[in-house]
């Protein structure tokens, strides 16, 4: 991801990213690209990362619904494996459903590839000892990085700084609660009306979520829930569409 991609490389607009073709090379290899909206930068990072390690992620996810869950397999089982036959599907619910909306396919993927991600990165290390409190702080200093959190503003300072921005659908930043610790807050525009939405922390098995919705959906990190709401509106009354930015006076 590149910031200030205009000013700092005279892009025709600010979504800008690179690539890097060879891990052992120098920025001279390195491409640098540019969409024209935020959303568009976001479809294209995600394909990208899908094309790289999407059959992976498919397989990670196939493996603990082939052993937790004996009634899906046995339903797999009379469904053709042929590659021109499979479809992306959703566990979730009590049903399982075909997924039919190439976008929601896509994010779910990339959910998908996150949680594994996160889960195989490391909670053992070498000598035996749970890392999850590392992983936790690995995933605060993730989220700092982002131009969307910006940390302990209040509610007054963050609706003065949407309203600098212009209150136009989608507009966004992420925050620390002022009322909860440990929780973080979601302020975001629609309809002219700014509106606050509570990110809480969960622990499951040793393991710590954040969720907007009381742990119906859960991500492992402010980073994956952002990516996700950019994609999905959720529980939101519309999808996550220009991070704000601090106003220098």
């Amino acid at each position: 991801m590149l910031l200030s991609a205009k000013k700092s490389y005279g892009a025709p607009t600010d979504f800008g990213f690179c690539l890097k073709p060879n891990k052992t090379g120098g920025t001279k290899e390195m491409k640098l690209l540019c969409a024209e909206t935020e959303e568009s930068k976001i479809c294209w990072l995600t394909a990208i990362r899908l094309y790289k390690n999407g059959k992976q992620i498919y397989q990670n996810y196939l493996r603990p619904q082939q052993k937790c869950d004996a009634s899906i397999q046995n339903l797999a089982a009379t469904r053709s494996i042929s590659e021109n036959s499979l479809v992306a599907m959703d566990f979730s619910g009590h049903k399982s459903r075909v997924i039919e909306n190439p976008t929601e396919a896509l994010s779910i993927a990339l959910q998908e590839g996150l949680l594994w991600r996160r889960k195989s990165s490391g909670r053992i290390n070498l000598h035996g000892i749970n890392t999850s409190s590392q992983n936790s702080a690995m995933n605060l200093a993730v989220h700092m990085s982002q131009p969307w959190f910006h940390h302990k503003i209040s509610r007054d300072e963050a609706q003065k700084l949407i309203h600098q921005q212009g209150l136009v659908n989608g507009v966004f930043l992420l925050r620390d609660s002022q009322s909860a610790p440990k929780s973080f807050v979601l302020s975001m525009c629609h309809g002219q009306k700014i509106k606050h939405f509570q990110i809480s922390p969960i622990e499951d098995g040793g393991e710590l979520y954040y969720t907007l919705d009381e742990g119906h959906t859960r991500f492992t990190d402010l980073t994956q829930l952002v990516e996700f709401h950019q994609l999905n509106k959720g529980i939101l009354p519309c999808t996550l569409k220009h991070y704000c930015t601090r106003v220098t006076v």
